[in-house]
């Protein structure tokens, strides 16, 4: 009877497994430590757009297509939405933050009060 031949893996693969891990440990390791330029990066992105959006919108009249191209240099992941009927826009950028201005007469837009 022959016996049956279990195979090790190949010493490649496990360092393979290590490097995946390091890399992953870095990478982690950097987003803790930027944590806080991310999220205020993203928080100022997010008012300033939907604040200078709503104005295009709202105050100018002009459509929020229009208004889109009207964003800064660095700003491509925040994304706009409308809403006509409460005459607000909500600006926001992936996982991190979204905030809305909504038009009042008298006042121009003004951004939601938050607490962060």
């Amino acid at each position: 009877m022959a016996k049956a031949r279990t195979r090790k893996p190949a010493p490649s693969s496990r360092r393979g497994h290590w490097v995946a891990l390091i890399v992953l440990l870095i990478a982690a390791g950097l987003v803790w430590a930027y944590r806080a330029p991310a999220f205020g990066y993203a928080h100022t992105a997010t008012a300033y757009s939907a604040r200078v959006a709503c104005s295009c919108r709202f105050v100018a009249g002009r459509e929020m297509k229009s208004c889109a191209a009207d964003k800064l240099a660095g700003m491509e992941l925040v994304t706009l939405v409308d809403d006509k009927e409460a005459k607000s826009v909500t600006a926001r950028f992936p996982l991190l933050s979204a905030d809305t201005a909504q038009y009042r007469p008298g006042y121009g837009c003004v951004l939601e009060s938050w607490n962060r």
